[in-house]
């Protein structure tokens, strides 16, 4: 468990705050590229890290994230004109570019100097694997850019989404890098034996730190051997694994790579943005089997509200979990494996308070993560450089689950399967 001042420490994350000035040296999503579909189109509200931030693409197609509100009068750029490689704030038409300078100031005397004066907050962007990035931190210690496998994968290879989640985001990454919780939380099919995770509900865990986190090992006994899954915890709030759910992850049969990053809004909510990609050329994804894995975690098409990220499924329905289900079908009554994280992370309230827990030995992981975690924000305090900043020491990374034999050593035996190929 952490004391209370530790879990304050950790899950606080606004403008100031420890935790907030470490994530702050970091790259992180700040919206999906299909958010922002065309130049000069309408721009996005961004809060992120608890500030309030507006996106937008310009002429040339370059991603600009400003201050939600103009250093004029405090007007909202929500409402900004997206005109000529800048946004135009329509109060008193001050202009500002994707750098944050004011290029025009009409309201003013021509020849006027106060416009080489003012400039709005700006955060640099780029975009890699579908998605838009932005770093918030001090300049001078700007990291190189992403580059993570699953960036590297083609189009074709390749899905992202987004969900939103209303809590903190330590318990979401918490839920994230949990396996044993699987084999009873995503219990969707009581009494069956094609899903591993029901052949041996309590795992052996092995974790490993490393420069950008750590991975472990999770070992479970099933009739044909033993089923490793390898994870990865990736600094700031990654998750790097691998899916199959029977005997049929082998190379004839791949796991698919999956993971997770979650994005603190503010304290008490979190964007989710759900990886996908195929483990190697000829495995590209089809948009049906995308749609259904989507669906099947609860987060398809039809399981969001229009226009939102948000479920239809969420605390204000009890995510519709049905009783009977829950008696004769699956082990929560609720349907999507991400709705049922979403059921009991969310459920936990807005901060969970952990100096009440009682952690068991499948907990390793967890542990580990808040162990770094605590140490990077004590780290960048005194000056230093947080884990995982540059990307060559996690770009080769991937993540794999695998059946293989009783005897077997899982690092020999898994070798290949664990370096990246994109």
């Amino acid at each position: 468990m952490l004391t209370v001042e530790e879990n304050v420490r950790v899950t606080r994350v606004g403008p100031g705050t420890p935790a907030g000035k470490m994530f702050r040296r970091y790259w992180w999503p700040l919206a999906l590229s299909s958010e922002l579909p065309e130049k000069d189109g309408a721009q996005l509200r961004v809060r992120i890290l608890g500030e309030d931030l507006i996106a937008f693409r310009d002429s040339n197609g370059d991603v600009g994230l400003l201050d939600a509100y103009c250093p004029h009068r405090r007007a909202p750029m929500f409402f900004a004109r997206n005109e000529e490689c800048g946004l135009r704030c329509v109060y008193h038409g001050w202009k500002f570019d994707r750098h944050g300078d004011c290029v025009d100031m009409p309201s003013e005397p021509a020849g006027t100097t106060l416009q080489a004066k003012v400039k709005t907050l700006a955060y640099p962007c780029v975009e890699k694997g579908g998605v838009v990035w932005t770093y918030m931190g001090p300049k001078d210690k700007q990291p190189p850019e992403p580059d993570y496998e699953w960036t590297r994968a083609p189009a074709s290879h390749r899905f992202v989404s987004k969900t939103f989640e209303n809590c903190n985001y330590l318990q979401a990454l918490e839920g994230g890098l949990d396996t044993a919780h699987s084999s009873f939380a995503h219990n969707n099919k009581l009494g069956a034996r094609d899903n591993l995770r029901q052949h041996d509900k309590s795992p052996h865990l092995d974790v490993e730190r490393t420069d950008y986190g750590y991975y472990y090992a999770s070992t479970r006994k099933v009739d044909a051997g033993k089923y490793m899954r390898v994870y990865h915890f990736v600094m700031p709030a990654q998750q790097m694994r691998a899916s199959i759910i029977g005997y049929e992850g082998t190379r004839n049969n791949p796991a698919r790579l999956d993971g997770h990053i979650w994005v603190p809004i503010d304290d008490y909510t979190v964007h989710v943005y759900n990886i996908m990609a195929g483990p190697h050329p000829e495995d590209e994804l089809e948009l049906n089997a995308v749609e259904a894995r989507e669906t099947a975690a609860g987060r398809g098409k039809t399981d969001v509200i229009p226009g939102t990220f948000r479920l239809k499924r969420n605390q204000s329905n009890d995510y519709f979990i049905d009783r009977q289900m829950q008696k004769t079908k699956n082990f929560t009554g609720i349907l999507g494996v991400n709705t049922q994280d979403f059921a009991l992370q969310e459920g936990m309230g807005p901060i969970c308070d952990r100096s009440k827990e009682f952690l068991g030995t499948s907990d390793k992981a967890i542990v580990a993560m808040r162990r770094i975690l605590l140490e990077a924000i004590k780290t960048n305090e005194d000056g230093g450089d947080p884990r995982g900043l540059n990307p060559s020491i996690y770009s080769d990374i991937r993540a794999y689950d695998r059946v293989i034999p009783q005897d077997a050593d899982w690092k020999e035996a898994m070798a290949d399967d664990l370096k990246a190929k994109w």
